[in-house]
């Protein structure tokens, strides 16, 4: 057993990513520090695994880092014996984490070393000791957390900036903002069109006439900022700033008047009286309610949008996450108006009428006036995909329908125990944008164009480039000193020299799935082509 080789995976941390395009920096002095530990201990047979784990710009808090996470499941695996660190804090400051990490050591019969502060898990007394000095760590960094917040509560009462993005229209210098003389200028423009549109929506088309691109939302908090009348906000209250305003008392208090009387003129709308409310979902199972805006002359415009949006759930939201409300109720009217003239899809709901009754009720079905009423009692729910629409009908109602109309009187609401089956029928259908994104209307299919994505095809040639250079025999310390950027950022980009054939494919020729994102590709670690495309959700485009 003495001769039993014990294998050591050295792990490095640091919180912040400021520093880690140095050419020695504090993960390599962490590593360098722990190899020359793992060679002293050589009598014990102590063995460095050539593995690297560092996690650059991740906070010891909690434990989703994914060097770290790598490392655990190495454990797991049987793969390490030692994890070696410079300090236990760059391991965790959580005293419930290190439990954790401790359970899975001991479960795999591995442990952890601490090379300057001399603690060895595999003992009672050494958990005790850690643990006592974890529980210091934690509670030094909890209170470190409430002065940091006291200081910028007392400081933004001041009126001081305290650090973050400046608004725009301004500038960050020597800890203080200062206004931008031309983007200044742009957002007197903002707030002066308002007025006169009365609409973010067609106050974000004129300034993409001008030349800037601001979203809805982008807009709307800067229409609300009080930055720009010179004043600084602290959890809902707002001081006297340091800083100089932007904008008059009077034109920010015009805006916020006609922003007032928007909303006052959106409760005038009812959305029970949509057609599809509360019947409506996305690809991602979604409910999508009716929502509105208005112009500058008043007129009211409006649609379907998915409740992770209107949750703010970006991870949750579908491919189709706003329709226009009248195109898409439009498309079911007429959808309703074919279906009753369709004989191959009535005749299932007739097969057990006699055949005179069918006869008449197919005679009278193409002149009969479906209303939204009744369009309302046949649809069990409708769902939304990027290329195809699913209307789903209850089957009894339907048939109630037909009875209706054979015997000339209103169709009756079944209860719902007595709508038991149920019919879908899926259409093909095309989702396109119109005014640069911001509105979306339903049509006839039509196949939707190619948008290769320049940015990736970019990135993707980067890294083909810089695999050549490794295959030549250059270091990646030396391709990130050469292309000025952090030796991690090489390695990560690095891994998309490895993709499938199908996936590169697709990203060139713009057949790529919309969710194929580079966040989504730098996180495949498998080097199995078909695990790769398995991991891209949907499929790939030959």
């Amino acid at each position: 057993m003495s001769d039993k080789k014990i294998r050591c995976a050295i792990y490095t941390r640091k919180s912040t990513e400021e520093g880690l395009e140095q050419e020695f920096n504090s993960l390599q002095a962490q590593r360098e520090a722990c190899e020359s530990y793992i060679k002293s201990q050589k009598h014990e047979h102590w063995q460095l695994l050539s593995t690297e784990y560092d996690d650059g710009g991740y906070s010891g808090g909690n434990m989703e880092r994914p060097a770290l996470k790598r490392l655990l499941q190495d454990v797991q695996n049987g793969l390490v014996d030692i994890i070696v660190v410079y300090k236990i804090d760059r391991l965790t400051r959580s005293l419930m984490d290190f439990s954790k990490i401790v359970e899975i050591l001991d479960k795999h019969n591995a442990s952890f070393v601490s090379i300057t502060q001399h603690f060895n898990t595999t003992t009672s007394m050494g958990r005790l000791t850690l643990n006592m000095l974890l529980s210091f760590a934690q509670f030094e960094r909890e209170v470190t957390g409430e002065r940091i917040r006291d200081k910028i509560s007392a400081s933004k009462k001041k009126g001081m900036w305290m650090g973050g993005k400046p608004p725009l229209g301004y500038y960050r210098k020597d800890k203080k903002i200062y206004p931008d003389e031309d983007k200044a200028k742009l957002v007197t423009n903002i707030f002066q069109k308002y007025v006169e549109l009365k609409s973010t929506t067609l106050l974000k088309g004129w300034l993409e006439e001008q030349g800037t691109k601001l979203s809805v939302g982008n807009l709307n908090c800067i229409l609300r900022n009080k930055a720009y009348i010179g004043l600084v906000g602290h959890k809902g209250t707002w001081y006297p700033g340091e800083h100089q305003g932007i904008i008059s008392q009077e034109l920010f208090g015009q805006v916020q008047a006609v922003m007032a009387d928007n909303r006052i003129n959106r409760q005038h709308y009812d959305p029970k009286k949509s057609l599809l409310s509360g019947k409506l979902y996305d690809d991602k199972g979604n409910a999508m309610s009716p929502s509105w805006s208005t112009g500058s002359s008043g007129k009211i415009y409006r649609y379907y949008v998915s409740q992770a949006i209107i949750r703010k759930e970006s991870g949750k939201v579908g491919k189709v996450s706003k329709v226009s409300l009248p195109k898409l109720e439009q498309f079911i009217d007429n959808w309703f108006s074919e279906f009753l003239k369709d004989k191959n899809k009535i005749y299932p709901y007739i097969q057990k009428f006699g055949v005179s009754k069918q006869k008449e009720i197919i005679k009278r079905l193409p002149s009969y006036p479906i209303t939204r009423d009744v369009e309302k009692e046949l649809i069990k729910h409708v769902k939304l995909n990027p290329n195809k629409i699913e209307i789903t009908l209850y089957q009894e109602q339907v048939t109630e329908l037909l009875n209706a109309i054979y015997e000339n009187r209103e169709m009756h609401q079944l209860k719902p125990e007595e709508l038991k089956n149920e019919n879908t029928y899926t259409e093909l259908y095309h989702i396109g944008t119109i005014a640069n994104g911001e509105k979306i209307i339903v049509g006839h299919f039509v196949e939707p164009r190619k948008r290769p994505n320049t940015e990736l095809i970019k990135i993707l040639n980067q890294a083909y480039t810089w695999h050549q250079d490794v295959i030549s025999g250059t270091g990646t310390q030396d391709i990130a000193k050469w292309d000025k950027v952090c030796v991690q950022y090489v390695r990560r980009i690095l891994n998309l020299s490895f993709l499938s054939p199908n996936i590169v494919r697709a990203i060139l020729n713009g057949t790529k799935p919309t969710d194929c994102t580079l966040k989504k590709l730098l996180s495949i670690r498998t080097p199995d082509w078909r695990e790769q495309e398995d991991i891209i959700r949907n499929q790939i485009g030959k």
